[in-house]
């Protein structure tokens, strides 16, 4: 048996070999006493200490997170258009893209997050635990992620409107009460931006003239570095150059508009200042804002079922009133063959034209009167009613068309929940894709409500 001595000698039995201890000659050195506690034993981290770390990637996720539902909603849906435009095919050189159904479910998650930027979605996805899980080892980068988002609106509306049928087809959402509401989000251009007619003019000659010189100093430069810094050149100027001719073309229908408006109200028309066009944003407008301020937006425009809180149709507008917005909303649901009974909409929308176009149609349209300068009844009866506006005017007069009316206010929620989910600043111009962009909260949103509507009817029967 071998012992160990604290000299360092090696004992076998009654034999010692090995030499002397190194330090038997020193006298013993006691070690004084700490005053009051000893010195604190911690644990530091030590960042450069190597070691493994082997897990998978699904194991980093809890069985509950809310990403795995996000990743299984994907499943349900039908991606076939968007798999038969992939252009990468077996034997056939190319590199091959994300999956769309990675490219959705991560627009999906981060809309639901309120990340509205490419950028920020890239970046997440190299730092963020959920979004790796999406990603599952798939390189990003901003450029793929920003041109999905924009190029496939015609996919996005037919998913939201297969999925409403889905939701009715279960017996989860009723389409005979629908109600719109619309929300305006500032848009991607500044106040700044905005020019009259002759500075447009000015600076549409000014962009011609460079967008040429560029083209001659790229043709006549050698240099191979020169040719790319001077392409990107010019491609902003072009890109300058179409930015300043959208906003004369949006300048003439303003014009046009204006001078429609001159015919009916001459003397308030010669009040107002000359029409404007953002050179960033040509579709954007400035309009009336929630906090009291006027700033470039858009007015996005929210058809729901208000018990269910489920978006039945979204669209866009550039005008800051709901004035006469009704019935458009009305003839695109009546075109895909869901025209409800009764529409509930908020006093800006009241237009008597509407209210009779309705009635017509078979539907009645809900919504309180203008308020009156004299005084009177707004529900009384009068002369020149059309038998839909004394139909309207009697209805909301009624008890039960008041109690009915009530539930108009249930078509906030969704406008609460798109201000939650990013929709207070765009980051996209021009109106298409824009409502790509309200097209991606509706998706999103219609997601969340179906869990909950799903999770609420199982609760019910049990």
């Amino acid at each position: 048996m071998r012992r160990g001595t604290s000299c360092g000698r090696v004992i076998r039995g009654d034999a010692v070999t090995g030499a002397e201890c190194l330090f038997d000659g020193l006298a013993d050195q006691p070690v004084p006493p700490a005053a009051g506690r000893g010195m604190p034993r911690l644990r530091q981290p030590e960042r450069n200490q190597p070691g493994w770390q082997i897990a998978a990637l699904d194991d980093l996720v809890d069985r509950d997170h809310p990403v795995r539902a996000v990743w299984s909603f994907i499943g349900t849906l039908d991606l076939g258009s968007l798999h038969d435009a992939v252009r990468a095919r077996e034997g056939v050189p190319g590199q091959a893209p994300p999956a769309p159904e990675l490219m959705l479910a991560l627009w999906l998650w981060a809309t639901v997050d309120g990340v509205g930027s490419a950028r920020q979605l890239d970046k997440l996805c190299g730092e963020h635990l959920a979004y790796r899980w999406l990603c599952g080892g798939v390189s990003m980068n901003y450029h793929t992620l920003a041109d999905f988002r924009t190029a496939h609106g015609d996919v996005l509306e037919r998913l939201l409107s297969e999925g409403v049928a889905a939701l009715v087809a279960e017996g989860l959402v009723a389409l005979d009460v629908l109600a719109q509401d619309g929300i305006r989000v500032r848009a991607a251009a500044g106040a700044g931006s905005f020019r009259r007619r002759p500075r447009l003019a000015e600076l549409a000659s000014a962009a011609a003239v460079r967008v040429a010189r560029l083209r001659e100093e790229l043709g006549s430069d050698p240099a191979a570095g020169n040719r790319r810094r001077q392409a990107a050149q010019q491609r902003a100027a072009r890109e300058r150059e179409e930015r300043v001719k959208a906003a004369l073309d949006r300048m003439s229908e303003l014009e046009a508009e204006r001078a429609r408006r001159e015919k009916t109200n001459k003397h308030q028309t010669a009040k107002q200042q000359q029409p404007r066009a953002s050179t960033t944003d040509a579709q954007a407008r400035t309009m009336k804002l929630a906090d009291g301020g006027f700033r470039p937006a858009y007015n996005l425009q929210i058809v729901s079922a208000p018990a269910s809180q489920v978006i039945v149709a979204v669209d866009i507008d550039s005008t800051g009133s709901d004035r006469g917005l009704a019935r458009p909303a009305l003839e695109g649901l009546a075109a895909g063959g869901t025209p409800p009974s009764d529409y509930l909409v908020d006093g800006g929308f009241t237009k008597n034209d509407d209210i009779e176009w309705a009635h017509q149609s078979g539907i009645k349209l809900w919504c309180p009167p203008a308020n009156s300068k004299h005084g009177s009844d707004p529900y009384a009866p009068r002369a020149d009613d059309k038998p839909g506006v004394a139909d309207w005017r009697r209805r909301m007069a009624s008890e039960p068309g008041k109690a009915l009316y009530k539930e108009r206010a249930k078509a906030e929620c969704p406008n609460a929940w798109g201000r939650r989910m990013g929709l207070s600043r765009l980051l996209v111009r021009g109106k298409q894709k824009v409502r790509t962009v309200l097209l991606w909260f509706a998706l999103a949103h219609n997601m969340l409500r179906a869990f909950a509507l799903r999770r609420a009817a199982e609760v019910a029967a049990i």
